[in-house]
């Protein structure tokens, strides 16, 4: 699903009334009428309305939405946003439409009080949505705070109002949104972690935009879903065997941090791996060889911490390494040599990219078709300071192209940036997944699928995809509060049914 810019919404919409031979006043009563339902199956049956209307479009569809509710019998209130300014004209129709209902549209002016909300009511934002261009000022800022500050539950149609659809938002007034309902498809500012506490939750909702325009226009973002995590996924072959699948080299642990090796390991056996060997300190030999018979050890000489490379590295196709291994000299000088000496790609995490951000230059010995997994820390230390998700966005596909590697920006929709430029917000994943742990866990499972021979563009996208679904079913076996990152592992099996 690709996730267009402000003017492709746009030509979205223009593209839609021309093959449909519709006004663009009914395309924007068939996305009220999609409001509406949603309004009246989710909010309670006996609470009140207050909409609140900018003069633009997003408060035509907030007119078209108070009449729809009238008709349907509930209580609301209406108010229009500096009333004596230009409206557009499909603004102008639907209030002239309304004002024939005989209901009362107050105004909300400069300089005049400002309207209170009643207890228990459901508010309703259709200020500016994605047409927005410069921050919220005067009454409309003012307006905004109060809303926040009212207490109720504001639903908030397109985009939360002061909320910019492809640019940093924070630094002004926007609406704390207790839901979004957006259209078409979800826009890129409601999927980027700084936008959190304006979005709640996003419900894209289907008002039967134009097939023929979303699959010929071209955008560098996309949704990732099930359909396209489908389309890359390949079932195993019926006379396969384990040389079929590849031979992961997972260097992970130290003392102390066995359970990050134990959980990558697992989930790399999981994940679908042909043959998996662990290079690991000695510490750690009985907990590994006990706890998962399935895989082999290469195990270091030192004790503590892992120091030299493994024997006959040709025998391995693929190299993850990370998880637990720590940041000491002794082992950074072991990355570099991973680096230099791995037979194919590589796929780093945690303390492997804290090692590569003191030492960035090693960068340029990445093999390509390599998967990084920074978190947006890690991310900030590996490739410099950003001030907003935007340019960490941007920063990823720049360095996805450079390093002809994938680049994860690990988050509530992980960002996957690609080799040719594009780049994937992950729809699956849940708040249970955010514990320590978890990020090992998706380590294996990519090390598993590139030794199986997907590319690192596939690799990436089916594992944030499976990760995240694993979670999902894991959450609705144990709770989020309750499930833990072993429990990913033992969901991956529900996570790669959805794929058949």
């Amino acid at each position: 699903m690709k996730i267009f810019t402000a003017a492709q919404v746009r030509a979205w919409d223009a593209a839609t009334i021309d093959e449909q031979g519709i006004s663009s006043l009914d395309l924007m009563e068939r996305a009220a009428a999609c409001c509406t339902e949603w309004l009246l199956h989710h909010c309670p049956p006996d609470a009140p309305f207050a909409l609140f209307c900018g003069r633009g479009n997003n408060g035509g569809d907030g007119l078209a939405i108070v009449r729809q509710l009238l008709a349907a019998g509930r209580s609301v209130s209406v108010y229009v946003v500096q009333p004596g300014r230009a409206a557009s004209p499909d603004f102008a129709a639907n209030h002239t439409r309304l004002a024939a209902s005989g209901i009362s549209i107050g105004a909300v002016e400069e300089g005049a009080p400002l309207p209170g909300i009643p207890a228990g009511s459901v508010v309703v934002d259709a200020l500016f949505g994605a047409g927005l261009n410069k921050p919220l000022e005067g009454v409309a800022a003012a307006l905004t705070v109060a809303l926040n500050d009212s207490g109720a539950s504001i639903i908030s149609i397109d985009l939360p109002s002061g909320l910019f659809m492809d640019r940093p938002s924070t630094t002004h007034a926007v609406i704390r949104a207790t839901h979004t309902l957006t259209f078409g498809a979800p826009k890129l500012a409601l999927l980027l972690q700084e936008n959190a506490p304006f979005i709640g939750a996003v419900q894209v909702l289907g008002i039967g935009l134009s097939t023929r325009f979303a699959q010929e226009t071209q955008s560098p973002y996309f949704y990732l879903t099930n359909k396209e995590a489908k389309a890359r996924f390949r079932p195993r072959p019926r006379f396969a065997h384990k040389g079929s699948f590849g031979h992961l080299l997972l260097a992970a642990g130290a003392r102390g941090k066995m359970g990050a090796a134990l959980l990558a390991a697992t989930a790399a056996a999981r994940g679908g791996a042909g043959l998996l060997s662990c290079h690991i300190p000695r510490c750690g030999e009985l907990v590994l060889q006990t706890a998962l018979p399935e895989a082999m050890l290469a195990t270091d000489a030192c004790e503590d911490f892992l120091t030299e490379l493994p024997a006959d590295m040709d025998r391995y196709d693929v190299v993850a390494i990370g998880p637990g291994i720590g940041t000491s000299d002794p082992v950074a000088e072991l990355l570099e040599r991973y680096l230099q000496h791995s037979p194919g790609p590589m796929v780093l995490d945690a303390d492997a990219l804290n090692i590569l951000a003191q030492h960035p230059y090693w960068l340029l010995r990445l093999p390509p078709g390599s998967i990084l997994t920074p978190h947006p820390k890690e991310f900030d230390r590996l490739f410099g300071t950003h001030t907003s998700d935007f340019d960490r966005i941007r920063t990823a596909l720049d360095q996805a192209a450079a390093l002809k590697s994938a680049v994860l920006l690990k988050g509530h929709h992980t960002f996957v940036a690609l080799p040719d430029g594009t780049g994937a917000f992950n729809s699956t994943g849940n708040p249970g997944m955010a514990r320590g742990g978890s990020g090992d866990v998706l380590t294996g499972l990519l090390g598993a699928l590139l030794a199986q021979g997907y590319s690192a563009a596939d690799a990436a996208l089916l594992g944030v995809y499976l990760h995240g679904a694993a979670g999902d079913s894991a959450a609705a076996a144990a709770s989020a509060e309750a499930m833990l990152p072993s429990d990913l592992i033992l969901h991956l099996g529900n996570a790669f049914r959805r794929l058949y």
